[in-house]
C-alpha cells in the first residue's frame, strides 16, 4: 500500500499551491476557522449571537453567517467583531 503525505493529497484533488482552486480552497479553510474560533470566544464570553450583533452594530443574521461562513464579510465587521470579542488583531499581508 502506497502512503500520501497531506501535501501530496491535498496537490492532487483540491489543486497545487498557487492555483484558483487552491487559493479558494485555503480561503475557505482560513474563514471556517475563523468563523468556529468567533463562536468558540462568543459563547465562552456568554454572549448570544445578538447581543454580539448589537455590540458590533450588525444584525444577529450577520453574525450567524460569519460564524457559518454562509455569506460575505467586510474585513471592517471582523475588526469590530474581534474588537467587541476583545481580540488582539494584528495583520501579515504580502505581497509576491
Amino acid at each position: 500500500m502506497k502512503k500520501y503525505t497531506l501535501q501530496e493529497v491535498e496537490d492532487k484533488l483540491i489543486g497545487e499551491l498557487g492555483t484558483p482552486e487552491r487559493d479558494q480552497y485555503e480561503f475557505e479553510l482560513k474563514m471556517e476557522l475563523i468563523g468556529d474560533m468567533i463562536k468558540r470566544v462568543r459563547k465562552e464570553k456568554e454572549l448570544t449571537q445578538e447581543q454580539l450583533g448589537e455590540l458590533v452594530g450588525v444584525q444577529k443574521a450577520q453574525i450567524s453567517r460569519l460564524e457559518n461562513q454562509t455569506g460575505n464579510v467586510t474585513i471592517d465587521t471582523l475588526q469590530r467583531v474581534f474588537e467587541a470579542l476583545g481580540a488582539k488583531i494584528t495583520m501579515n499581508i504580502q505581497f509576491s
